[in-house]
């Protein structure tokens, strides 16, 4: 196949390197410059300096060059860019098939990404998520990783993994779309939760507790919007919550490690370097939940230390203090 990668931070400079094992990939960068640097290095400096980009896999800064012929397009932006990449594509008249890596609820509308591409594409247009538990750093390394395509469509979920399926990564057709969004965009939410829990050295039963009661609340949401609460059961949930919440190299468990260090939340982006989905997230599936009347206590905590300023300590008070319950109640 012929493939376009639209994003050249680092999981999009992962994807690019990792399927160019067997199909002829562009990766396009809306910076020019980074653009030009990457295909005279062979390498992405900026976000993954270490791995060499195959022969197969050529950069440009020139969106219509990267689309061009392609069979299909990778959108691999933070979820503020996911609108803006469809817009440009139906404005090239572009027709491939399109996947998205963007996870969260766009910030302003709670849309989930099939929505926003709902109101971007042509309904004949095949288009699905990649989520799942994936480090872009080991998985341009080459390390086995295994991850979800979803599509409304399952025949087309089915076809495209068995493209792009590769000896290091491994991956797995679902139908649950929505599902499969959901638990990409709240186990973001949670790895906060989680890096201020670690940071607070308050133990291994506090985040086991923590863990599985914002699993809880994945399932909770995803049914509510239309989702399997099984899909929270496989990669796109619970896999990909394991990895994020526990896993040295995530930017949304390092925003919470940094938060229980006392660091103003600006300050932590800014020196972050990458995205933390989970920041915006967090807001956008709390006014959804409200919407719902769908009660989720972990969310609503991590909501009150990035944007309210409430103390941690205040916040763990009131966690532990609610009204105990049985544990299979929706609430």
């Amino acid at each position: 196949m012929k493939l376009a990668v639209l994003g050249a931070g680092s999981w999009g400079t992962a994807l690019a390197i990792r399927f160019a094992d067997r199909h002829q990939v562009t990766l396009w960068s809306r910076d020019i410059n980074q653009a030009q640097e990457m295909q005279d290095l062979r390498a992405n400096p900026r976000y993954l300096s270490n791995a060499i980009f195959p022969a197969s896999l050529s950069v440009t800064g020139d969106l219509a060059c990267a689309v061009r012929d392609a069979e299909l397009v990778l959108i691999v932006t933070p979820m503020s860019g996911l609108r803006t990449s469809l817009k440009a594509l139906h404005n090239l008249n572009c027709k491939a098939a399109v996947l998205w890596a963007c996870k969260g609820l766009e910030a302003g509308t709670m849309l989930l990404p099939h929505q926003v591409a709902k109101e971007e594409m042509a309904d004949a247009v095949p288009r699905g998520m990649l989520s799942g538990p994936s480090f872009a750093q080991e998985v341009a390394q080459g390390l086995p990783a295994a991850v979800t395509i979803a599509a409304s469509d399952a025949q087309f979920a089915r076809h495209t993994v068995e493209e792009l399926n590769t000896s290091v990564l491994r991956l797995y057709a679902s139908d649950d779309l929505i599902g499969v969004e959901i638990g990409a965009a709240v186990k973001n939410v949670i790895a906060i939760a989680a890096g201020v829990c670690d940071g607070l050295s308050l133990g291994l039963n506090a985040r086991a507790a923590l863990l599985t009661r914002g699993l809880a609340e994945m399932a909770r949401f995803a049914a509510a919007l239309g989702g399997k609460t099984e899909t929270m059961m496989g990669l796109a949930g619970i896999g990909d919550l394991m990895l994020t919440a526990t896993g040295d190299l995530s930017r949304n468990r390092r925003v919470g490690l940094l938060l229980a260090q006392g660091l103003n939340l600006d300050d932590i982006l800014k020196n972050l370097g990458h995205v933390a989905e989970g920041v915006p997230t967090a807001r956008e599936v709390l006014r959804q939940a409200n919407e719902l009347g769908i009660e989720m206590p972990i969310t609503a905590a991590v909501c009150k230390m990035l944007f309210e300023h409430m103390p941690v300590q205040d916040i763990l008070s009131e966690l532990m203090g609610r009204s105990p319950k049985m544990e299979s109640e929706r609430n």
